[in-house]
């Protein structure tokens, strides 16, 4: 005959087995290089992770910053991540043109309004026009800010010095010391200074036919991450999307994001409001790839335009569910 103590200790073994499925299903893991710590658009997995979206979904994040779009893509070749943040569009073409193991899984930004360049405010620099023979900044090689250095010198006959300066805090450093005349940044960073008139901006990311209203910035991931790890990277996706819309839905959001950044809930509803529009942060799509690929070409990144059948191998995002 079945006891009390032969159930209860049934009940206890079952409960624990369940308990350890539950904990196994929560340790899934995925390593991400972003580029850009604190960016509205960088911070969407950091505050999806506060707000315990990945949790939900199962999924423990370890984040990497990285000083821009050119090592986020190094750490995905060298497959020390399993994704990347807001890597170059152009850096991407590039190093799948080249045979790198290399898939885009997603938009990060569309437009490039929140990519700016500044001078101090006594410099003679007022526009586009005046960067000539004067260095201008970008992050690193292969991100979306030297993809707009790139586009001025084009499509402006611009002779200038393109510097990698890294992320916009010792940018900032290298410009008010007069190591180089033009710096970069993206809101947050950089609106004190504004407000202040200690800087000025003379040009941003929407001044090249290029970039502007088209996708700048991606998710990358290595082709063996997203064999091996498909199901994670697809759950990864979805609370990636249900993070976007809190992010625009909820104040909780705001907060968590000036938490992260040490800035005012103010100042961090002024980032989101006045320079990223929700849908400039639409995953899913690709925008201008009609003009991207031959720009990719003209400016150097590519050797010859990629096919269509190219492009739907390069292209994977996961679907919605």
């Amino acid at each position: 005959m079945t006891t009390f103590k032969t159930v209860m200790s049934t009940l206890a073994a079952l409960s624990f087995a369940l308990s350890m499925a539950q904990d196994a299903a929560a340790q899934d893991k995925l390593k991400l290089a972003i580029g850009q710590r604190g960016n509205w658009d960088t911070s969407i997995s950091e505050v999806g992770t506060r707000l315990g979206i990945f949790k939900k979904h199962n999924l423990e994040l370890e984040m990497l910053y990285t000083q821009g779009g050119g090592e986020t893509q190094q750490a995905v070749l060298s497959n020390s991540v399993d994704i990347g943040v807001a890597g170059g569009i152009m850096g991407a073409l590039s190093a799948y043109s080249k045979g790198a193991p290399i898939r885009i899984i997603g938009a990060e930004t569309t437009g490039a309004k929140d990519l700016y360049w500044y001078v101090k405010s006594d410099s003679p620099v007022k526009a586009l026009k005046d960067l000539q023979n004067h260095t201008v900044s970008f992050s690193t090689n292969g991100s979306s800010t030297h993809g707009v250095v790139n586009a001025f010198i084009k499509e402006n006959s611009l002779r200038i010095r393109p510097t990698a300066t890294g992320g916009p805090a010792p940018t900032l450093t290298q410009v008010m010391s007069g190591q180089i005349d033009v710096g970069w940044a993206a809101p947050p960073f950089g609106l004190p200074q504004l407000d202040k008139g200690e800087i000025r901006v003379v040009a941003t990311g929407n001044d090249t036919q290029a970039f502007k209203s088209q996708t700048v910035r991606l998710l990358i991931a290595n082709t063996s991450a997203l064999q091996n790890k498909k199901a994670v990277i697809d759950r990864y996706m979805a609370a990636y999307r249900e993070t976007i819309d809190a992010m625009y839905a909820s104040d909780a959001a705001i907060k968590a994001y000036a938490d992260f950044v040490g800035i005012p809930e103010a100042i961090a509803r002024r980032t989101r409001d006045d320079f990223f529009p929700k849908e400039a942060l639409d995953p899913d799509k690709i925008v201008g790839l009609d003009t991207i690929v031959p720009d990719a070409v003209a400016l150097k990144y590519t050797a010859q335009p990629l096919t269509k059948e190219q492009l739907a191998e390069l292209i994977q995002i996961p679907p919605r569910k």
